[in-house]
């Protein structure tokens, strides 16, 4: 039986594809697109999972979608309905687009698969599960638990923002929710836009700003923004917030209370928007803290899964997994909305078809690795008809090529089997550099990836090594969890050093790691394993033959605004567009100085910023 789960048309589309309950293929639209977060239709996804399966869309048995358009409709009427005469503006804009398209998305939907298999009563296939059971689904059914609790944090769903279930076999159940608009993720999302981020984009940027900062702003936020009770439930003072009623996240009281108007994206950040993103960051750890220690205490289950967009907050998952209260935390890799697509699958699979499920101790993720690859044969085409110039080597060459180019200072591009589902380049789709290297982050950050100079990056270490390098002695594959660099690898600070304030600490060398060292000693580990990624395994390995450190840079291979690459010429086109060295693609190996100059792009504004 194969089941096909779709999340669509609000952001980060996407699809994925179950066959007897085992997760086959799942793709966000935006990597064929090539338009960051595409909310449409995720027709080339679908294709892409269609094809890892061999079958085509006829062949579907169900089809879910990862929410329940009705109840979100109802939480948008009654919302306008309780602030009116406030908010038309908002309602005029966003009432059309729902009355002409997703109000009645079940028959969209059935048009847009009776494009692809006209014979098909999609009618009688298509299911609908709720936001926040689809989040719940997809962090539970994969994980390797038999028993967990699950915790569910994002901006909104239909009307949840924070849900608990308890997933036991194969069953699941939402036994507790907040409802909107008393929402964490919107609390987050409203700091991101006061400092001049894009909201559901650039709150990665507002928790990497905040060791910058201090958290002077943590109490104001309780006293004024967020009642917080015991039990981790809360409720937001919506009379600081604009997202109900206007098209700003937050209002004249917001901007009063933190001492002026948002800035805006041109503005130069200063050291009170780094105590801001410190104090958003601090205020959402504790709240975290408080709704898991609640759960502990309330349900005595031992293991946690996590989900939503608030879990892929990397250092507050890690606050969790240190607190203690839970033996084992596994956290969904596409937690955000494109992980919906996989909740819906396993949601009709389990709950609505009653398919027994199995739990061994691993997860069923298959290390994320779940996108589409390309076999050399087509590679080779593919860079051919690009214009690229390449050499073909062995898998013990490009290992070793690769390592070399490491170790000599260079950023290389790896692209390699299936590409990774969700937000993280894990390996699959990566570019790479020197941990070791004091000027690295800095490199990477302003001529390859063409973005903001704070932004920290991730090491990636063999996982037989993680606890001689990090205060972690556990598996993060997915580049979810934040720990610290141990003692002995960090450098102590100088006088002058421990006196700098802000932005002013950045090229400070803090460990024999500073490339992957944030300021605060931190660092987001993706540990890797050989079974799910041998060949990652294997370079990362042959660089630790050649340097003695099994650690190395690990960041997406795109630049700012731009998705993740997808197929070989998105990585060559990628490759000529920024001060990326070496290419490996698959067993091709490219060096920057034989391309032919023409081929050069200007990547640096080829996407919108994000």
């Amino acid at each position: 039986m194969y089941i096909l789960g779709i999340s669509a048309l609000y952001h980060d589309s996407a699809a994925a594809l179950l066959h007897n309950g085992e997760i086959v293929a799942a793709a966000q639209e935006e990597r064929f697109t090539r338009k960051k977060h595409d909310p449409g239709f995720p027709q080339h996804a679908i294709e892409s999972c269609l094809k890892v399966a061999g079958i085509g869309l006829s062949e579907v048995d169900y089809v879910a979608f990862y929410d329940k358009p009705f109840l979100k409709f109802e939480r948008l009427l009654e919302t306008y309905v309780s602030f009116a005469p406030r908010g038309f503006q908002s309602f005029r804009m966003a009432i059309p687009v729902w009355l002409r398209e997703k109000l009645f998305l079940k028959d969209l939907l059935c048009k847009e698969l009776r494009a692809l298999a006209p014979d098909v009563d999609w009618d009688k296939r298509l299911r609908f599960s709720e936001h926040h059971l689809s989040h719940a689904a997809s962090a539970f059914f994969p994980s390797p638990f038999d028993e967990a609790v699950v915790l569910t944090m994002d901006g909104v769903g239909e009307w949840a923002t924070t849900s608990l279930a308890i997933g036991r076999g194969k069953q699941l159940e939402v036994i507790k929710e907040i409802h909107f608009p008393h929402s964490l993720g919107l609390l987050y999302s409203a700091f991101t836009y006061y400092t001049g981020f894009k909201v559901n984009s650039g709150e990665y940027k507002v928790m990497g700003l905040a060791p910058y900062g201090e958290p002077k702003y943590v109490q104001k936020i309780f006293d004024h923004l967020v009642d917080l009770k015991p039990d981790g439930s809360f409720r937001l003072d919506q009379s600081y917030f604009k997202y109900c009623t206007g098209l700003t996240m937050t209002g004249p009281k917001f901007n009063e209370l933190f001492g002026g108007p948002p800035r805006l994206a041109s503005e130069p950040l200063t050291q009170h928007h780094m105590d801001l993103a410190a104090s958003v960051q601090a205020a959402t750890e504790q709240i975290v803290l408080r709704l898991t220690r609640s759960i502990r205490e309330e349900t005595g289950i031992p293991n946690l899964c996590l989900a939503g967009g608030v879990a892929l907050n990397c250092v507050a998952n890690g606050k969790v997994l240190r607190d203690g209260k839970f033996d084992n935390i596994w956290v969904q890799p596409a937690a955000g909305d494109a992980g919906g697509a996989l909740g819906a699958a396993l949601t009709v699979h389990h709950l609505h078809l009653g398919q027994s499920r199995t739990s061994d101790g691993h997860d069923k993720m298959r290390g994320s690795y779940l996108g589409p690859q390309f076999e050399q044969t087509e590679i080779e085409a593919r860079l051919t008809a690009a214009g690229a110039k390449f050499s073909v080597v062995s898998d013990t060459e490009l290992f070793q090529a690769g390592a070399t180019a490491l170790a000599d200072g260079k950023a290389l591009g790896w692209f390699q089997g299936r590409m990774e589902f969700g937000p993280r380049a894990l390996g699959g789709r990566s570019i790479l550099g020197d941990a070791r290297s004091p000027a690295m982050q800095s490199v990477l950050n302003l001529k390859v990836k063409y973005r903001e100079s704070f932004r920290p990056f991730a090491p990636a270490v063999l996982r037989e090594d993680v606890a001689d390098w990090f205060e972690l002695d556990g598996d993060s594959p997915y580049m979810l969890l934040v720990a610290d660099v141990v003692k002995k690898r960090r450098r102590s600070m100088t006088d002058e050093e421990q006196k700098l304030f802000g932005i002013e600490k950045l090229n400070v060398p803090r460990s024999d790691i500073p490339a992957v060292t944030h300021v605060d000693y931190s660092a987001r580990i993706q540990t890797v394993h050989a079974e799910t990624n041998p060949r990652y395994h294997a370079l990362i390995s042959a660089f630790k033959q050649q340097t003695g450190c099994p650690v190395i840079v690990n960041t997406s291979f795109n630049v700012r605004g731009e998705p993740i690459v997808c197929t070989p010429e998105d990585a060559f086109r990628c490759f000529m567009g920024t001060e990326i060295e070496a290419l490996a693609v698959g067993n091709c190996f490219l060096k920057k100085d034989d391309q032919n100059p023409a081929l050069k792009l200007n990547y640096e504004s080829a996407f919108e910023l994000d």
